[in-house]
Parts: C-alpha cells; structure tokens; sequence
C-alpha cells in the first residue's frame, strides 16, 4: 500500500475528502518526526512504539574492491509492533 492508498482508505473509513485525509496524514507523520528528532518515542497503545536507535560507528567494505571502509555513526527511526498488532499478523 501506498500513500495515495492509504489516504483513499482513511478517506473512506472516516468518512472525510482525501484532501482532509492527507492533512491528517501529514499531520500525524510531522508529529512523530518532531518527536523523534526532540529524541522522544511515540506510543500508540495496541499498534506499536516509533523510537530513535543509535547506530555506532563500524568498518564495512566496498564489495567492488574489497577495501575497507568507515561507516559513520547515526540514529535511525525504529518501530516495534505492539502485541495487539503482533497477534493480528
């Protein structure tokens, strides 16, 4: 599924425009952005956590060349599914 997809289903589910459906989506996608830059985590009871994971600093290589290289440390987004959501699938 995709986001035009996805804010079609909202828009039927909820019974509003696509054009207001995409607004919440955006809305909704900014918080949890905002959040997780400020280092915070996002909890939605019964779907599941959006939390920020630091990645340290590690030596990789180019598969073409097999030379080593340094790949930098970073923080990435991660999201654990909640139980409910777990025991669905």
């Amino acid at each position: 599924m995709n986001k035009a997809e996805l804010i079609a289903k909202i828009a039927d589910d909820a019974g509003i425009t696509k054009t207001q459906a995409n607004e919440a989506l955006d809305s909704f996608t900014e918080a949890v952005t905002k959040t997780l830059k400020g280092g915070g985590k996002v909890t939605l009871v019964g779907f599941g956590t959006f939390s920020v994971s630091k990645r340290a600093a590690r030596n990789g290589r180019n598969p073409q060349t097999g030379a080593v290289i340094k790949i930098k440390a970073k923080k990435v987004a991660r999201f654990k599914a909640g139980k409910e959501l777990s025991s669905k699938l």
